[in-house]
C-alpha cells in the first residue's frame, strides 16, 4: 500500500493526507502505486523538510515481491518498453523523410586548428551533427546540463564511420572553450566557437530579449545538416528535453536524414544501407577487418 503524506502546520493540525510531489512540491513527480513511503513531511514557515517517524528509515524502496511477481512485472514492462522501440523505430522512418533547407549564409568558426567554414566542419563526410553547448562569451564555465550532454556522448569514430561528423559549437572564445574543456578532460567531439559570426543567433541557439534586443540568452539544442556538393542544408532540430536521450552511436544517427543506414530500416529508395552488424567496430578498428 502507498502511505499518505500528512504535513505538519506550523500551529501544529494536518492537512488532509497527500499522495505525490506535485500536492506537496508543486512538482509533476508522483509516487509510483506499490511504493512504501515511511516519511512523514513537516513544514515550517513553507520550507518542507523531510523527518522520520521514530524507528522508521528515511529511505523510500520498492515494493518487495515473490520471484514469479517479479518476473511477471518486468515481462509486462518489457512489452511496454518494445512497443516504445518499434514507435520510435517509426518517428525515426519519419524524420528521414523531412523536408530541408538550405543555407546560403557564410559562417566563420575558430578551432584548434584556425578559422573554418561551415563546410570545413563536416570534415570531408555528408552529415553534421552541431551540438549547440551553452557557454556565452561572458561565462566563467559551460553549462552544467550540456556538460552532461557531452559526458555521454559517443565516440566520434562509430559516427565518422556512418559518414557523420560531430562538433560542439559555442560563442564564448574559443580560448575559454580549451580551458574549459581541458577541466572536464574531453578528447573529444572538437569544440568551435561561434563568436565571430551570427550562426547562434541565425540557428536559433542564441535569443535576443523582445523586450530588450541588446540583451541574449543562450539556448541548448542539437543541429543535423547535409552537404550535397557544395551546397549545405539543415535538415533537424530539437532542444529542450529533446536531447535527454542522446548519448549512443544509435541516438545520433537516428537524428540523421541517412539514419543507421541499415537494411531493417524503412527509409527513402535510395538511401545508403548495409547489413546490420557487418559495419560496426571497436573505435580503433575503423578501416581494418574487425578483430574476433
Amino acid at each position: 500500500m502507498l502511505q499518505l503524506y500528512n504535513i505538519l502546520k506550523p500551529d501544529g493540525t494536518e492537512t488532509a493526507p497527500v499522495r505525490s510531489d506535485r500536492e506537496l512540491f508543486g512538482s509533476n513527480r508522483t509516487e509510483p502505486v506499490g511504493w512504501t513511503s515511511p516519511i512523514g513531511v513537516q513544514r515550517c514557515n513553507d520550507a518542507p523538510t523531510q523527518v522520520a517517524p521514530k524507528g522508521r528509515s528515511l529511505r523510500m524502496l520498492p515494493k518487495i515481491v515473490s520471484m514469479d511477481e517479479w518476473q511477471a512485472a518486468i515481462e509486462q514492462q518489457i512489452a511496454r518498453e518494445k512497443a516504445l522501440t518499434r514507435a520510435r523505430d517509426d518517428l525515426s522512418a519519419e524524420r528521414r523523410r523531412l523536408p530541408m533547407v538550405r543555407i546560403d549564409k557564410d559562417y566563420s568558426f575558430e578551432g584548434p586548428t584556425g578559422t573554418l567554414s561551415l563546410a570545413d566542419l563536416f570534415d570531408g563526410r555528408r552529415q553534421l551533427i552541431v551540438y549547440h553547448f551553452m557557454f556565452a562569451p561572458g561565462w566563467k564555465a559551460g553549462c552544467d546540463g550540456c556538460s552532461w550532454v557531452v559526458d555521454a556522448m559517443t565516440h566520434p569514430a562509430h559516427l565518422n564511420a556512418r559518414d557523420t561528423s560531430i562538433v560542439l559549437i559555442s560563442r564564448a572564445p574559443l580560448e575559454k572553450l580549451q580551458k574549459y574543456q581541458a577541466r572536464m578532460q574531453w578528447q573529444h567531439p572538437v569544440w568551435y566557437s561561434s563568436m565571430a559570426s551570427d550562426f547562434n543567433h541565425d540557428m536559433g541557439a542564441t535569443v535576443a530579449d523582445p523586450d530588450d534586443p541588446t540583451r541574449t540568452s543562450e539556448r541548448h539544442g542539437v543541429s543535423v545538416f547535409l552537404r550535397d556538393g557544395d551546397d549545405i542544408y539543415r535538415t533537424y532540430f530539437n532542444g529542450a528535453r529533446g536531447v535527454e536521450y542522446l548519448g549512443s552511436m544509435w541516438t545520433y544517427l537516428d537524428l540523421t536524414p541517412y539514419g543507421r543506414q541499415e537494411t531493417w530500416e524503412v527509409s527513402p529508395a535510395g538511401w545508403p544501407q548495409t547489413e546490420p552488424y557487418v559495419w560496426n567496430r571497436r573505435h580503433d578498428e575503423y578501416g581494418t577487418e574487425p578483430a574476433f
